[in-house]
């Protein structure tokens, strides 16, 4: 979108003005199963709405002119769905098929499970954050998780494939699997994340997700977060400034 703009590192999205025209993208498809999990870096007061993520199996590259808002000019244009995220979020049902009354599973479970997709649920909560690092905190940080729009507040947006060769749309709002929010999406076409940073929300940060054994990337990063107390103190280290931006986030 006209308003939007991205960091060196191509991970933070920021809308620097008006409260529309926000709107960007994965830069590849997502493979199945592949969560695209943003969280919520910046608010800004005054606007009414909040963040609205979504898939399409739009190209971005092919879009002449990318549209002011997701819902309703993306989402009009077809094969797009997209929602926007609020305190609370509805799921679809299938027919004969009665809403869950309670989450699926409980939140201290260590991986979240949708349809065959094993992922590891601490990544996947945003929390407020003192600005130390969770490993000299006690346990009561890790239940302090934040409601869907605070700052913080970690999206993410999947697709499980389906028997009949479709496809459902998932939303995790801080590890908790909202159910499908969309359902026989074209499975067999790429489909793209859609990420509207809109309204109050003025910024927000891609979140990569380990599936298996963390990359030597992150094991560094726990090293040196665990000689750290705080992660203000980064800013002084000898490392590249892209190195000590990545090391200052969980």
């Amino acid at each position: 979108g006209t308003n939007v703009r991205l960091d060196a590192s191509r991970t933070r999205a920021t809308r620097v003005e008006s409260f529309a025209n926000g709107l960007c993208f994965s830069q590849e498809p997502l493979a199945p199963g592949q969560v695209f999990l943003v969280e919520i870096e910046e608010k800004e007061l005054g606007w009414c709405g909040h963040l609205r993520v979504g898939l399409t199996a739009h190209d971005p590259q092919s879009l002449e002119v990318v549209p002011e808002y997701s819902l309703p000019d993306l989402v009009n244009m077809g094969d797009t769905w997209v929602f926007a995220i609020t305190r609370s979020h509805n799921r679809v049902t299938a027919e004969g098929e009665e809403a869950p009354t309670r989450a699926r599973g409980p939140p201290w479970e260590p991986f979240l499970l949708i349809e065959r997709v094993r992922i590891p649920r601490d990544t996947l909560v945003g929390r407020s954050r003192p600005g130390r690092y969770s490993h000299i905190l006690d346990d009561l940080y890790k239940m302090n998780v934040l409601p869907a729009t605070a700052r913080r507040s970690r999206i993410g947006v999947l697709y499980a494939p389906q028997p009949d060769g479709t496809a459902d749309m998932h939303i995790i709002i801080n590890g908790e699997d909202m159910g499908p929010s969309a359902r026989h999406l074209p499975a067999t076409r790429p489909l793209y994340a859609v990420v509207d940073v809109f309204a109050s929300t003025k910024s927000v940060r891609v979140i990569p997700v380990e599936y298996g054994f963390p990359s030597l990337q992150t094991l560094c990063r726990l090293v040196i977060q665990k000689h750290i107390v705080h992660r203000l103190a980064i800013d002084g280290l000898d490392l590249p400034p892209l190195l000590k931006s990545f090391c200052k986030h969980e």
